[in-house]
């Protein structure tokens, strides 16, 4: 079994949890998703299967997420399952808000959560903050490339924000900042992630209608429907180069997708007409 799946992650498990599932439905271990969705939050989860783990890193990663933010208090986590730490009662109108929302796009700086992954000195920063242990965090720069006000509701001083992102942007550090921005607090109290790349939610399959091969057969993706790169086709005898990995004349430059028989049959970087293979596919087909 070759290719990706557009899998919805339920509120409630975690994106391991859903790779856990496949696993045991389809038989192979060679799974992996492209982007950890915290358990509170839903959505979008691309899923990569059999050797087409092998395709994710040439995968577009930029995000688009329907996040809601409770102004007026903070969170150890920076969101809806941590303790409550700060609170104020000042009360946020529309128009400060969206005034406000203006910093926050383009270019920016980023703490990320203590309560999250990040890994400092071999150890992740969510390990520190359960053993109560201070360590430094560096600022990460991540863009903001749409961020607009969906609804607000003034009286619950709740937020709904559509926002399109970068690879490694933290929701809920916007969340916690955008609160100390309007001189309250913020946090985060629900998420879903709407798109991942080319993955759409509106094409995402529940996770509990692939309950058999033969559903998740039905849904599986051909990957070079969504990578974003130059394609080549092959004639017999230059797939029969390429199936051992050997360099092919194409007239291309960059990172390019070969194909045979309309599936990936290489990837890999052509320079000065040359195409030299890094990933072999043909073996699948």
């Amino acid at each position: 079994m070759f290719g990706f799946l557009n899998v919805y992650k339920p509120k409630g498990k975690t994106s391991h949890d859903v790779v856990a599932i496949l696993r045991r439905i389809i038989g192979i271990k060679q799974i992996g998703h492209t982007g950890t969705l915290d358990p509170f939050a839903e959505g979008v989860l691309p899923i990569c299967i059999g050797k087409a783990t092998r395709l994710i890193e040439y995968l577009n990663d930029d995000k688009a997420y329907i996040g809601t933010v409770q102004l007026g208090n903070s969170t150890t986590t920076y969101d809806i399952e941590g303790e409550g730490v700060n609170f104020s009662s000042k009360k946020v109108t529309r128009e400060e808000l969206e005034k406000v929302l203006e910093k926050f796009k383009g270019e920016i700086e980023q703490l990320p959560p203590i309560y999250s992954a990040i890994k400092v000195k071999g150890k992740k920063l969510y390990e520190y903050a359960r053993e109560g242990k201070e360590v430094k965090i560096e600022p990460r720069r991540v863009y903001i490339f749409h961020l607009e006000v969906l609804n607000f509701d003034e009286e619950k001083q709740a937020a709904e924000l559509y926002i399109e992102c970068s690879k490694g942007t933290y929701i809920r550090s916007i969340a916690n900042d955008l609160g100390e921005a309007l001189e309250t607090y913020g946090h985060l109290i629900k998420l879903v992630r709407v798109k991942a790349g080319k993955f759409l939610v509106k094409t995402s399959k529940k996770l509990e209608d692939l309950d058999s091969i033969d559903k998740v057969e039905a849904g599986l993706i051909n990957p070079e429907k969504y990578l974003d790169y130059p394609k080549y086709k092959l004639n017999e005898n230059e797939y029969k180069k390429v199936l051992h990995g050997n360099p092919i004349n194409i007239d291309l430059s960059g990172t390019v997708i070969l194909i045979h028989n309309d599936k990936i049959a290489a990837i890999g970087e052509a320079e000065n007409n040359i195409f030299q293979c890094k990933k072999v596919f043909a073996q699948e087909f």
